[in-house]
């Protein structure tokens, strides 16, 4: 499971499973164990690498966007495609095939953002191999998740566990359910709510209240590819004690392909525009 962003989803489970679905193991399974499984293969991914290119929706107070988006080798590269449910301006779309066209130019700027991502993925990580130790779990059955039946945890906070990092406080005051997919023992969904304020820095740096929600759904996409399939976030607080932060943003994913193992930024940037579209969005700027 991605972790690069905290994210918040309104989670209805418990549903009864389609009889066609295989028989559960009668034993009870161990919680720990599991977890600490699932958190290994997510931080151990078998196989070859794979990219794929997906249609990502991304809905927040400012209003909706759609983007196309390639995983490449440098990074992800996108094109805003839709902008609150509306296809581009001719202006809109002149301006985002400038914007590729200027990617194209500057290896700099990719290698920039590439940079911020793994940053992102590598907080993303820690956070994931946390969550073993983090919390105290307990088995509540078997429910139908995105990519099969998955073992259903209830969690809270483990006392005993002393966060090694910022990031890890926020574990401190969150309590939820932990999803994991039975037949690849993998992170299926955590929806997790903040029953606390927490404090990041000892309160200094920023502070979480109460209320809050995270939730994050990953799906095996085709070939044991697993990617997020759908976030939501709703997290309110304040930075340095001062600045208030309000943060609601919902994140669908959507229409995966999956792409040649060995693609690069250029090649994602010539895959998402038609031959020809480059050069005459830049002669129409000039």
């Amino acid at each position: 499971m991605r972790f690069p962003r905290y994210t918040a989803f309104c989670l209805i489970s418990g549903f009864l499973l389609p009889a066609s679905m295989p028989a559960y193991p009668q034993s009870q399974p161990n919680p720990e164990q599991i977890v600490r499984d699932a958190s290994w293969n997510e931080l151990h991914r078998q196989g070859p690498p794979r990219q794929v290119r997906y249609r990502l929706l991304k809905k927040d107070s400012k209003g909706s966007t759609l983007k196309e988006i390639v995983e490449t080798t440098d990074g992800d590269v996108a094109r805003l495609i839709e902008k609150n449910g509306q296809p581009l301006s001719p202006e809109g779309e002149q301006a985002e095939l400038h914007r590729l066209q200027q990617l194209l130019d500057d290896p700099a700027i990719q290698a920039h953002r590439h940079k911020k991502e793994q940053e992102d993925s590598s907080r993303g990580d820690e956070m994931v191999r946390m969550l073993p130790d983090a919390f105290l779990y307990t088995y509540e059955g078997m429910v139908a998740g995105p990519s099969g039946p998955c073992y259903r945890f209830s969690f809270k906070p483990n006392p005993s566990f002393v966060p090694p990092d910022r990031e890890g406080e926020l574990y401190h005051g969150m309590v939820g359910e932990l999803w994991v997919d039975q037949a690849q023992l993998r992170l299926a969904r955590i929806d997790a709510h903040l029953v606390g304020d927490v404090n990041f820095g000892w309160g200094v740096i920023g502070r979480l209240y109460k209320g809050g929600s995270i939730l994050v759904e990953d799906a095996d996409v085709g070939l044991h590819h697993w990617e997020t399939i759908q976030m939501k976030l709703n997290l309110h607080g304040k930075v340095l004690l001062v600045k208030n932060m309000d943060f609601s943003t919902t994140e669908r994913s959507t229409d995966f392909q999956q792409v040649p193992a060995d693609t690069n930024y250029k090649d994602a940037i010539r895959m998402l525009t038609k031959p020809g579209e480059l050069e005459t969005a830049e002669s129409a700027q000039k």
